[in-house]
Order: structure tokens, then C-alpha cells, then sequence
């Protein structure tokens, strides 16, 4: 073989290798990306099927202030930690400074405390996987 076609093959071998190389990163990448898509959508699924759980919480807890029936205690407890074990998480927002992210302000109070604090929680707000889901309705001092 001449010299010529064995310096070509190299420099098509070159090329090659490195064609390769740039398919197998788009390929990685896009299975990478890929992956991310689906867990987004898991969480966005989960998410709205917690949204429909949360009056369900709401009414049990509802329940627990207004009764000592154990038996609700016990399923309250089950589906609360079920929840949180997903991903769930209360916001807090009694006697915290009102954040219009986390807090949705449906009153406001005068009171002897800073203005801009949050003096009652009317519904709890919750968090799920950081992203909120419901805000905290407050009452909030003036």
C-alpha cells in the first residue's frame, strides 16, 4: 500500500473515531435527558394526585379538632405520613413573617405584634418536593 492511502485511512479512521464519539455524547445526553423528562413527569403526576388528596387531610384534620375518636387519629396519621413519605411537607406559617410564595393573606389584623406577621393559619399551606402546591390562607397582623 503507498503511502498516500495509508496516511488517507488514517485520516478517515481519525474521522470517524471522532464521528463516533460525538454520536455515543448525543446518545448518552439524550438519555439523560430523557430520564429527567419521565421523572418530571412522575412528580407532576404525584403531584396532582396529592392536590386531590389534600381537602381529604384537611376534613381529617378538621375531625380531630372537633372529636377523640381514636380510630380517626390512627387513619389521619396513615395518610399524613404516606403523603409526607412522598414528598409532602406542611409550610409553616404561624407567627412567621408573611412571604406572598409561601402565605395567601385573606385577613389582615391590627395587633400588638410586628406588622407583616402571621397571627392565625386558616388552611395549611403545603409544599410538595419543594415546589408549592397549596399556600398557607393566614391572617396576618397590620
Amino acid at each position: 500500500m503507498s503511502e498516500k492511502k495509508k496516511s488517507k485511512k488514517k485520516e478517515d479512521t481519525k474521522e470517524i473515531t471522532i464521528l463516533l464519539k460525538k454520536v455515543q455524547a448525543d446518545f448518552e445526553n439524550y438519555q439523560k435527558r430523557t430520564e429527567k423528562e419521565k421523572q418530571q413527569f412522575v412528580e407532576y403526576a404525584c403531584s396532582d394526585m396529592i392536590k386531590d388528596l389534600l381537602p381529604i387531610l384537611d376534613s381529617f384534620e378538621l375531625a380531630l379538632k372537633n372529636t377523640q375518636n381514636k380510630d380517626i387519629e390512627v387513619l389521619y396519621n396513615q395518610l399524613k405520613q404516606l403523603l409526607e413519605s412522598k414528598g409532602l411537607e406542611k409550610i409553616k406559617a404561624l407567627d412567621k413573617k408573611f412571604d406572598p410564595f409561601l402565605h395567601e393573606a385573606l385577613i389582615q389584623e391590627a395587633s400588638d405584634k410586628e406588622s407583616g406577621i402571621v397571627l392565625e393559619e386558616l388552611q395549611t399551606g403545603y409544599k410538595f418536593k419543594d415546589n408549592i402546591i397549596r399556600p398557607a390562607k393566614v391572617k396576618v397582623s397590620k
